[in-house]
């Protein structure tokens, strides 16, 4: 009996029921045969090997004990993320960084990039490699949030969009014929093992008109991560950004009159802002009906010397927060944040190390940030923060509450199973 089957039995055995209880019998087990302690991936191989050979029962918590980072299925769903290739961008922003091979705004060691790199930036081997990696950590890959990034996507010639997408769904439609059309595969891949069930593309708002919406709709795409970073014209002017906040509104109200959720990826600690004015900006966010997004991405500006903001830094012309001053505004805005937005990320995944100066290298901003709100006692309302996550309890009562609120001309309306209204979803 090898080592990992033997961890198997032995966790079995002594009905390990906790993460500490799973530590401790990893260690007596490594050090008994004097080995290194087996990786929960390692043992979950075995575990579904064993199970396979009828040589033990299927046990539903030694599966979720050694699922990696349970988090990222917990709801059922799991999120992968596939890179375009690089491809010409029409914006010119000062923080936006680029390096040769890569797409616009993104750099290497990002963990996305590092596998599309890997890969030749093929659609259908970075969503196979994912699905696979992501079953092995012990996860479902039944449903799939697809997020498709890397420059602006509405700029990538349309046929290259299809093909791109298309080889998603070939991904997950692994089990079956592959097929020479989009439609198809969509078709297809509604009774596949691996069900795209979510589809996200970044774009800027100056792209979206309804022709663009019409194509959006043909590729299946379910939700628009819009990169607004402001909503103040001198800011993004002084940033070239390339359009001004009219084109945020209309490109938002073209969205959802669609029926596609939108995302705003906002910037923080951008040149011509400043801590009052940041906080302002969330404040009219979602005061102002034109705007009110579904979910949020706040991204401090990370100061790259791939991007021209780095010489305008070294030249005196910019100054970054402080990490004392970008964590006590991120709290501010967590506590405006209203019950029907939910807060994607608050930080890039680019390495520390890459950033040369300023509070964008705390990679674990949002732990610091809860840490710091229970310590003080509030809570943000956003639905990431109310979700129950792990800690549902069937006999717990939930009750289905309804709140409509104003936006782009329309009227949304926001439906929540919770405990109490406000509180845990």
């Amino acid at each position: 009996m090898g080592i990992l089957e033997t961890t198997i039995k032995k966790l079995i055995q002594d009905e390990v029921k906790t993460f500490e209880d799973l530590a401790r019998t990893k260690r007596e087990i490594a050090k008994k045969y004097k080995t290194p302690c087996p990786s929960n991936i390692e043992l979950l191989k075995v575990y579904h090997e064993l199970v396979e050979n009828k040589r033990i029962k299927k046990l539903k918590k030694i599966e979720e004990l050694l699922r990696t980072r349970p988090i990222r299925s917990l709801s059922g769903i799991v999120n992968i993320s596939v890179l375009t290739k690089s491809y010409p961008c029409p914006g010119k922003c000062i923080y936006c960084p680029t390096e040769s091979g890569i797409p616009k705004s993104y750099v290497s060691g990002e963990p996305a990039v590092e596998r599309a790199k890997r890969l030749n930036y093929n659609p259908y081997l970075q969503t196979k490699s994912r699905i696979e990696m992501l079953e092995l950590e012990g996860h479902p890959t039944d449903k799939i949030e697809l997020r498709i990034v890397g420059g602006t996507w509405s700029y990538y010639p349309q046929s290259y969009q299809n093909w791109f997408i298309k080889k998603c769904f070939d991904a997950g439609n692994s089990n079956r014929t592959s097929v020479n059309s989009l439609l198809k595969a969509q078709r297809l891949n509604e009774k596949a093992k691996h069900r795209i069930v979510g589809l996200s593309v970044e774009t800027r708002p100056d792209f979206i008109n309804p022709k663009e919406i019409k194509q959006l709709r043909e590729l299946g795409v379910t939700m628009v991560e819009l990169g607004v970073q402001s909503i103040y014209d001198d800011v993004l002017k002084l940033n070239r950004r390339g359009h001004g906040i009219k084109e945020t509104i209309l490109a938002t109200k073209l969205l959802k009159d669609a029926g596609f959720k939108v995302l705003y990826q906002m910037m923080l600690n951008l040149p011509g802002s400043n801590l009052g004015k940041d906080k302002e900006m969330f404040e009219e966010l979602f005061s102002n009906s034109n705007f009110r997004p579904d979910l949020l991405k706040i991204y401090p500006c990370a100061l790259l010397k791939e991007a021209p903001l780095y010489k305008w830094w070294k030249d005196g012309k910019y100054k970054p927060y402080t990490e004392k001053q970008l964590i006590n505004l991120v709290k501010k805005i967590k506590k405006q944040i209203p019950y029907y937005v939910r807060i994607q990320r608050i930080t890039r995944d680019i390495p520390g190390t890459s950033i040369v100066a300023g509070p964008a290298k705390i990679s674990n901003l949002r732990q610091i940030i809860a840490k710091e709100m229970k310590k003080e006692g509030w809570r943000c309302k956003c639905i990431r923060c109310r979700e129950v996550k792990g800690e549902y309890l069937p006999k717990e009562k939930a009750f289905l509450f309804r709140k409509d609120y104003r936006a782009s001309e329309g009227k949304e309306i926001f439906l929540s199973f919770e405990k109490t209204e406000d509180e845990t979803l």
